[in-house]
């Protein structure tokens, strides 16, 4: 499912190719697009995105705005949404919205989702149960996160509490796998005894040297970081790396997103299944609010290519990305 990096990534892509473009006409909406139609005409319009965690917004602005006022337009992608610019002669398969380019023979930019989960809605207002944006608002998510630590929600083991939207914006399952790895925490461990931890030393770390700038502030982020700072520096990881891990014209990105991976789905690993019947990847011990009745599963390793193949063994499994996610690239789904 595209997580925060892939929705800014989204929008790194499409205000990259539409920069020079301009687009004219209606928007194009598929019989069966999860979706409203969109009410916006321009004989030439120019169009641009911006990401916040897991919603995209696209803004259609007129040459003459006299003509046609903006249009937004704000996207979630569901399991397998993301946006493709394609020559209008030969439109992606289930492209469900589409807006042509009027060069000549014109493209069309198009919101392509195969399983139909991914959906817009008119307007510019994020949805409000979502809070801050992890990547793009991090200080605001910060204070929302550590302000409500009262709240039930926080009862809940850390890896379901990574996927509440409301106050981790953004963080998707691959992303709380890398996260709660790279610190070495349980994933059932109680959120609020991971957090309020973390509460404490800030408090602590204040009343030591209340005079922080700026600069010691992103130093001791970068050598120490804790689990609130790795839920911004992660997702940035890969929306800064010199290889767009997800970028939806490289068919090769799979292979770089597997190597950039340290815990999802990487051979060794454990999983379990957490209440909401999403799978977690994780070392060590599973934690104290591991569900009952579930033995860790191990991801199993690769055989060596050099071992000969047992005529009698059973037909490999597909793998648990593909099985997951029904495609062998996560982004362009």
């Amino acid at each position: 499912m595209p997580e925060c990096p892939e929705l800014h990534l989204a929008g790194r892509f499409i205000n990259g190719v539409c920069g020079g473009l301009l687009f004219t006409g209606g928007v194009e909406r598929s019989a069966v697009g999860r979706g409203p139609e969109v009410p916006f005409r321009s004989e030439a319009y120019r169009i641009s995105a911006l990401a916040r965690g897991k919603e995209l917004r696209l803004t259609l602005s007129a040459l003459d705005p006299a003509a046609a006022p903006p249009q937004d337009l704000v996207f979630r992608f569901g399991m397998s949404g993301s946006f493709r610019l394609s020559p209008a002669a030969e439109l992606p398969r289930h492209a469900h919205l589409r807006f042509l380019t009027r060069e000549s023979p014109p493209r069309a930019l198009c919101f392509v989702d195969p399983r139909r989960f991914g959906s817009w809605r008119l307007g510019d207002a994020w949805q409000p149960e979502r809070g801050p944006c992890v990547v793009s608002e991090y200080q605001a998510f910060r204070e929302n996160v550590l302000k409500n630590l009262d709240d039930r929600a926080f009862d809940k083991p850390i890896c379901e509490v990574l996927l509440n939207q409301k106050y981790f914006n953004g963080i998707g399952n691959y992303l709380r796998a890398e996260i709660l790895y790279r610190l070495k925490i349980p994933p059932f461990e109680k959120a609020r005894t991971v957090l309020e931890a973390l509460k404490e030393q800030e408090q602590e770390r204040r009343k030591k040297d209340p005079s922080l700038t700026l600069s010691k502030k992103v130093k001791l982020m970068q050598e120490n970081p804790d689990l609130l700072e790795l839920c911004h520096s992660v997702p940035m990881e890969v929306i800064t790396a010199d290889k767009q891990l997800f970028d939806p014209e490289d068919s090769d990105n799979y292979a770089a997103f597997k190597d950039w991976l340290r815990c999802y789905l990487v051979p060794g690993m454990s999983s379990l299944r957490d209440r909401n019947g999403r799978t977690i990847w994780f070392q060590g011990e599973p934690g104290p609010m591991a569900p009952k009745g579930q033995r860790p599963r191990k991801t199993p390793r690769k055989k060596s290519p050099q071992l000969k193949a047992d005529p009698e063994a059973p037909a490999p499994k597909v793998s648990s990305f593909v099985a997951v996610f029904g495609c062998p690239v996560p982004c362009a789904l």
